[in-house]
């Protein structure tokens, strides 16, 4: 019953962490975030940090059974969070500002 929650998590950990070093390595970002992105290579390390987030909580939740590590695994989510707020940061700002102007 594990690898039916570790795999899915992991694999999804993976596609996020390659389109991170697409990011880094060649400021690539998905299609339907390229408009709402500023800075790609920023938005690159928010996803490698989340990804390798993800990885670590199945890590230390299916692979650790001693409780004393296993408690590392709760530090992922203050990693993910942090990820999170990379990705955010990368966004532009401004909401829906038209090209010219006036209103």
């Amino acid at each position: 019953m594990k690898l039916y929650v570790a795999i899915p998590v992991v694999l999804l950990a993976l596609l996020i962490a390659a389109s991170g070093v697409a990011g880094i390595t060649r400021g690539w970002v998905l299609p339907a975030n390229r408009r709402t992105v500023h800075r790609p290579r920023l938005y690159g390390w928010g996803q490698l940090v989340a990804s390798f987030a993800l990885c670590w909580q199945q890590v230390c939740f299916w692979a650790l059974s001693d409780p004393d590590t296993r408690q590392w695994g709760s530090l992922s989510g203050g990693v993910l969070l942090t990820g999170l707020i990379v990705i955010m940061v990368s966004h532009r700002t401004g909401g829906n500002q038209q090209d010219s102007g006036t209103p």
